[in-house]
Formats: C-alpha cells, structure tokens, sequence
C-alpha cells in the first residue's frame, strides 16, 4: 500500500478562464511539491470543492462570477481555517490587496508575472510567511509610517528612526543578515530591533506584522 506524499502542497484553483487555469496549472504541477487536486469555474464552487478534496492550499481569482475569490477566501476560513489562501489577480490595486489581507488570504500575487511568481507565493503560505507584490509592501509601510509621522500612533507605540527601517525592511523580506549589512550594524543588533518593533507592536512574526496595517485601521472595516 503507497503512504501519502505528506510534503505534497495540495492545491485548489478557482479561475473564470479556463485558459488562465491551464496555464496555471502547468506552472504548478510542474513542481515536484505542488499538486493541482480541484479547479473551480468561481467562488461558489471552489468552497463546494473544498468540502469535497483534501486540500493544503487555494489559489484564488478576485474577480469572479456567483462568488467572488475575496468572498470565497471568507467561506473557507469558516470552513476549513487551516486551507492557506492566495489570491491570483490581474488587479494591482492598493484596494483590492487591503480586502484579500482582510479575507485571510497569505498572500497577492499579480497574473503579469504568475510564472516569476507563484511557486514561491505558494510555499511562503504554507510557511505562514506572506507574499506580497513589491507595490503593496510599499502601500503597506508607507500607510504605517505616514500614521506615526502624523502623531496618529499612541505615544507608547511610536518606534524609534531605526526601527522603523528594520520594520521596512523586515516587510519587504530581507532576511537579519542583509539587514545588517545594508545598515551597516550587527547581526545581534538587527534581532534586537526587530524584537522591540514586534514588542511595541504586539506581534510575533512576519505575516502577523503585515496584518497589523488592517489592525490598526489602515482601511475601514
């Protein structure tokens, strides 16, 4: 009897275009640790599917008829919180990477560089890293600083210069070595600050940071 490939990344993809989900699908099943295992026409049927597969991961069009992938991200954090959720899209829209952060998605990647893309979106979710198109870590960090520069962060939250270009830099995925080298500081030093900033801001780790511009209220619930 064959034991189950436990490390294969089980995957469910929902698109309208049955081109774009061909295409996809042959990116991913290209990878020796990622497996297409359902596809969905739109959002109702991706949750219906999800109800019927074993499935590790869904990768999600916004934009789509019945149900929207934004809509359908929420069905399945009911139905099954342990499904990480990406969304594909060809909207690079501050807007549109708000919601999906709000719908619990792990990640935003853009249909234009999909190939460049997606293999490393879909094993970051499953680390329960984020994956994040340079444009929204920008928005992302830019709305951060803009609120402390502004005075609109409690005085007791407010990180020092230096934190703050730890936490920029932390978001846009430099790992404590690079840190260090671009600001010309220890590595220990590095750790220490990034201590202080997931301290001031209550948080534990990279994905939790990047959800904290929805926590904070960056965008209107």
């Amino acid at each position: 009897m064959t034991t189950p490939d436990t490390s294969l990344i089980r995957i469910l993809l929902a698109d309208d275009h049955a081109l774009v989900r061909r295409g996809v699908r042959l990116i991913l099943d290209g990878e020796p640790d990622l497996q297409v295992v359902a596809e969905a026409g739109d959002g109702a049927e991706a949750v219906e599917l999800a109800r019927t597969h074993e499935v590790d991961l869904a990768v999600l069009d916004i934009a789509m008829p019945r149900m929207t992938g934004l809509h359908a991200a929420r069905e399945l954090a009911a139905l099954k919180p342990g499904v990480r959720v990406l969304m594909l899209t060809m909207h690079d829209n501050e807007q549109y990477f708000f919601q999906a952060l709000k719908a619990g998605a792990s990640g935003y990647v853009l249909k234009s560089v999909a190939d460049r893309d997606l293999v490393a979106a879909c094993r970051a979710a499953m680390r329960d890293e984020p994956f994040l198109y340079p444009g929204a870590v920008t928005a992302l960090i830019r709305n951060y600083l803009d609120r402390v520069h502004h005075g609109e962060e409690p005085p007791g939250q407010v990180l020092s210069a230096r934190e703050e270009e730890v936490l920029k830099l932390v978001a846009e995925g430099h790992s404590s070595k690079e840190i260090a080298e671009m600001l010309f500081i220890s590595i220990k030093t590095v750790h220490r600050h990034r201590a202080n900033v997931l301290h001031k801001l209550g948080l534990r780790d990279r994905l939790e940071l990047t959800r904290y511009a929805i926590r904070v209220g960056l965008i209107e619930a």
